[in-house]
């Protein structure tokens, strides 16, 4: 069983719970997801299975939207509602939308982000939330990520009883980026506390979130025996690439894991820097082109004949 599982993630599960729901609903053992996703946070989830797992990369490359609220007047441990409140500073007024619209428009392009405390990345081989939940915090180092787009979404809403303000918005961003930290980064720009109040993944792997499906119906695909109907095709995440339809010879030479020469292709995609392979209209192969040798050699192997 080979294919991507558009999964939509509910509330109070992890990205990994995911993983273990669809191994032991599918009897899988080779099942990975494309991009972490907090538990607090539901949307897409493409959940990659048996030798799609090769094309995570592939996938994960392919940028994340989503959409949520930033709450202004106070922030947290963990940047969002979760955490316990470390910060906190009553609005006399709410922002205008021209400052808002201002002050997320700065995001917009390549920035640099420091990961929040509460997150899995690995420092010392302990994992940041490890540190956090003893109290450390230790230094992150910073990493830059690309924010495509980051707008405002209808009106705010202002709470004259806690004296805050929420902002809906929608942000379209590169691989590695924490919302979470985005929220906060455009409180600091307001100069006020802020946290991420809501969040939901929209898109993520070239899905959208009506594509997705829900483990009930993943469940009920497997009792009728169609979960075949419900798989998408590692392809999904190759679209980009010119593809290259192999005769028989090709075909016995590249399950070897043969280098090939810009003249076994077209003109048109000789010229190219990696080329997907089928065979039988199926992807066998993704091959890039090596300068040095000047032929194309095996950049990942899927052979799913």
């Amino acid at each position: 069983m080979n294919g991507i599982v558009p999964l939509y993630k509910p509330r109070g599960m992890t990205s990994f719970d995911c993983v273990a729901k669809i191994r032991g609903i599918l009897h899988q053992k080779k099942v990975g997801h494309s991009g972490t996703l907090d538990p607090n946070v539901d949307g897409v989830l493409p959940i990659c299975v048996g030798k799609a797992t090769k094309v995570v990369p592939y996938l994960m490359a392919s940028g994340k939207v989503y959409e949520g609220a930033v709450t202004l007047g106070f922030s947290t441990t963990t940047e969002d509602v979760d955490g316990e409140i470390v910060d906190q500073l009553a609005l006399r007024q709410a922002f205008s939308n021209v400052e808002i619209d201002r002050a997320m428009q700065s995001f917009v392009g390549e920035i640099t982000q420091i990961p929040p405390m509460y997150s899995a990345i690995k420092i010392n081989g302990k994992k940041l939330y490890e540190y956090a939940r003893q109290g450390i915090e230790v230094e992150r180092p910073a990493r830059k990520i690309t924010i495509k787009s980051f707008e405002r979404c209808g009106e705010t809403t202002f709470n004259s009883q806690n004296n805050t303000q929420t902002i809906n918005f929608k942000v379209a961003c590169s691989k590695g980026t924490y919302v979470r930290t985005l929220a906060v980064d455009l409180g600091k720009k307001l100069e006020v506390p802020a946290v991420m109040s809501r969040l939901t993944r929209t898109e993520s792997g070239n899905f959208q979130i009506e594509d997705t499906i829900t483990f009930a119906q993943l469940e009920e695909a497997v009792e009728n025996k169609i979960v075949e109907n419900l798989l998408v095709p590692l392809d999904h995440a190759l679209k980009k690439y010119p593809h290259f339809a192999l005769n028989d010879d090709l075909w016995t030479r590249v399950q070897n894991g043969a280098v090939l020469k810009r003249s076994n292709f077209n003109q048109s995609q000789s010229a190219e820097p990696v080329l997907v392979l089928t065979y039988d209209d199926r992807v066998q192969a993704l091959y890039q082109y090596d300068q040095e040798r000047a032929a194309y050699r095996p950049l990942t192997m899927f052979l799913t004949k």
